[in-house]
């Protein structure tokens, strides 16, 4: 069984609504590195209760669809897949509790061929159930390795955000923790890859990789350090490719080029000394 992209564009998804809780975002901030040094009171102000801020990245764990590509209709080899790109656009500060909701939608399916794969992109719009505000766009972008070949539109592929030739404004170094991946996943993301050892070297991985929305999460951090003193309300718009898995225990460098409201960066694993994530776009206010 392979992928049908007309079926695809046209499934349904259920509406997904969610409940959460100051301690849901306080555990997602751990999840993406807050709190590593407790006595540092910006980044405690995520994880603890008082004055509790929202890291802006969580907004792509809200009214999650869960791990549908494994779902038996889909047909998808989901063993090959990896996670190409996000978006986040955002209307709204996110609150610290509440409940939210949100409809997935397939909206392209672009065949790559047998040798890349086949591009799928999906998005939803998660909306504040009490007051029917939208808080933010999620815009996922996945590359099915397997499932090339599929017979989907040949796309041209999007235009990127060039990172400059020029040194940096700004280099942040993240370290992440070995059992880095076990936590982050207990916000709602449970691909094995992420914590299994022979899952992952099935695949062709040295051992469990970090979720790439993990790897975002730290470059979040790093640019509202770097960019915004903390003031999660300078978020407007997120987008950024991912490049290369990251190991937990890794330390995460992101690269950042400053031009007024608009921000370039991109993230390198020291370790492995390769990009991570790439064309790295934020808008701020």
């Amino acid at each position: 069984m392979s992928i049908d992209p007309d079926y695809l564009l046209k499934r349904q998804f259920p509406t997904i609504r969610q409940s959460y809780s100051e301690k849901d975002c306080m555990l997602y901030a751990l999840g993406v590195g807050l709190g590593e040094d407790p006595l540092d009171e910006e980044c405690l102000r995520f994880v603890f209760e008082e004055g509790l801020k929202v890291v802006p990245s969580q907004a792509v764990m809200m009214a999650h669809p869960g791990f549908w590509a494994k779902e038996d209709d889909i047909g998808m080899d989901w063993l090959k897949l990896v996670h190409a790109g996000q978006e986040i656009i955002f209307h709204k500060p996110m609150p610290t509790s509440g409940t939210v909701e949100a409809t997935t939608r397939i909206t392209e399916v672009s065949d790559k061929g047998e040798r890349i794969g086949a591009l799928i992109e999906f998005d939803r719009v998660v909306r504040d159930v009490e007051t029917g505000e939208g808080l933010c766009t999620i815009i996922t972008t996945i590359l099915a390795r397997g499932d090339g070949g599929c017979g989907g539109g040949r796309k041209p592929s999007r235009k990127t955000n060039l990172i400059p030739k020029t040194e940096p404004n700004f280099v942040c170094d993240m370290p992440t923790q070995p059992q880095q991946a076990l936590l982050y996943r207990l916000s709602g993301d449970y691909n094995p890859l992420h914590a299994s050892p022979s899952k992952a070297r099935s695949v062709g991985f040295d051992g469990p990789i970090l979720h790439g929305l993990c790897t975002m999460g730290m470059a979040t951090h790093a640019l509202l350090k770097t960019c915004c003193n903390y003031d999660t309300t300078k978020f407007k718009r997120i987008r950024l490719e991912f490049s290369a898995p990251v190991y937990p225990g890794e330390t995460i460098r992101t690269e950042i080029w400053k031009n007024g409201k608009e921000i370039s960066f991109r993230c390198k694993s020291l370790e492995q000394n390769k990009v991570v994530i790439n064309d790295g776009y934020l808008l701020i206010d």
